[in-house]
């Protein structure tokens, strides 16, 4: 089956990947012409785990190709798939559509048999009837059905998502698109993993309903954590408690300092914005953006107070600054709020991060970049422990302990504990809801 893949951002890239890898002719398509000079390099633009040796293999394979030139992909493609971005529209946290239009529009031009046009992107509930709309104007004669496909991957374990997935959901409006997706899916139905069939309405809300679920209960935990600071419980032994019920499960109840990254706060807001629009506000979603907002602050006041209510002219080494582990991913990230907080009080803030420097560096200007956590934390007054890296789980507490100024330590993810920091010769430690 021949698939095009509109799009090489995060999505779009690790999808063509994994579907070449089922055994489908993928031609991955972008305006870029510099990323798809590196992708015909065999340069991978984002990390991910993983995806250059498949993405190589495939390539090998004659599976995979990249190309600038939308006309050539879609034409004999029994199934385009849109991906481009949907990024927050600025002052009304829409979901920005024009790059889906314009993929739509470009799509009907090139159209040249029966083909399920099919969105990827993360889009609101009724975008996927207005690409049909956008393609039946510009070529009323065109034979094609449109798709809803959502995508439900984490980053840093996208492949394993993709290609092991709890489910796969499908919106359709037609028996002959759902045929055409069966094929397109069929090495994941044959070994037996859930493939859902719904509406196309359904299956856009299934995503925006997912994700914010999701962030409710990262929130959730760290309106927990908060008040266990108070009453003196231990928000870690709370969290696995409550995981334990089989009707809560134990992920995403890690206290923290806030969600980050390209889905939870786009879609947060997106939702939120649908309720409004249709009168049927998403008060609980709403209230996990505020709260989400509120907490991100409420770690640049426990540094602060670690460092004796002032960090001016003090030295903060962050360890960690992308949203999550295993990714570059710097969209939201909680350094992007924290970090420059720091600054703007004076600090001279260091940091460490093994993938998002590159990334980073635009980002937050003025902190000095450094590749070793125990070289960045020479004479620094406090060391914060933003994202879990696994190269920050097993620190050497009493090494660093002996390098710093003043060995204090806001640990925001609570990967050590204060008894081993005790230990180590660290003078003040603070976590999250313990």
């Amino acid at each position: 089956m021949k698939i095009a893949m509109i799009g090489t951002g995060y999505v779009g890239l690790v999808s063509g990947v994994c579907f070449s890898d089922f055994g489908h002719d993928v031609v991955c398509v972008d305006k870029d012409p510099a990323k798809i000079e590196r992708l015909l390099q065999g340069e991978v633009p984002i990390y991910e785990p993983g995806l250059d040796a498949l993405m190589a293999k495939n390539v090998a394979a004659g599976r995979l190709s990249f190309t600038g030139d939308l006309a050539a992909a879609v034409d004999g493609a029994a199934a385009v798939f849109i991906a481009v971005g949907t990024p927050t529209r600025r002052g009304d946290g829409h979901a920005d559509l024009r790059y889906v239009m314009a993929a739509a529009e470009e799509i009907a031009a090139a159209l040249t048999g029966y083909t399920v046009v099919v969105t990827k992107s993360t889009v609101p509930v009724g975008t996927n009837r207005a690409v049909k709309q956008v393609i039946r104007k510009a070529r009323p004669e065109a034979e094609f059905d449109v798709a809803s496909n959502p995508e439900f991957l984490r980053e840093g374990a996208a492949i394993d998502d993709f290609m092991r997935p709890d489910r796969v959901v499908v919106g359709v409006s037609s028996e002959r698109a759902k045929e055409v997706m069966g094929e397109v899916y069929r090495p994941l139905f044959l070994r037996e993993f859930p493939v859902l069939y719904t509406d196309l309405e359904t299956a856009e809300m299934i995503k925006y309903a997912a994700n914010a679920f999701l962030a409710t209960k990262i929130t959730f935990i760290n309106e927990i954590a908060r008040l266990c600071e108070k009453v003196g419980a231990d928000v870690k032994e709370v969290a696995r408690g409550m995981g334990l019920d089989g009707r809560i499960g134990n992920k995403f109840l890690h206290a923290g300092p806030g969600y980050g990254g390209s889905c939870f706060p786009k879609d947060t807001q997106a939702l939120a914005r649908m309720g409004q629009d249709h009168a049927v506000p998403m008060q609980i979603t709403e209230t996990v953006i505020k709260v989400n907002d509120e907490v991100k602050r409420r770690m640049i006041d426990k540094i602060v107070d670690l460092c004796d209510g002032s960090v001016n002219g003090k030295t903060i080494t962050v360890l960690g600054v992308t949203f999550k582990p295993n990714t570059d991913d710097m969209r939201d990230a909680p350094s992007l709020t924290i970090v420059p907080a720091l600054i703007g009080a004076g600090a001279k803030v260091r940091a460490v991060d093994p993938q998002g420097m590159r990334e980073a560096q635009q980002m937050l200007p003025g902190v000095h970049w450094m590749d070793d956590a125990y070289k960045a934390a020479q004479k620094a007054d406090c060391l914060v422990l933003l994202t879990e890296w696994n190269e920050f789980r097993a620190l050497d507490l009493k090494k660093l302990a002996k390098k710093m100024t003043t060995p204090r330590m806001a640990d925001l993810r609570n990967i050590y504990s204060a008894r081993d920091a005790k230990k180590a010769g660290f003078e003040g430690y603070v976590s999250v809801g313990r």
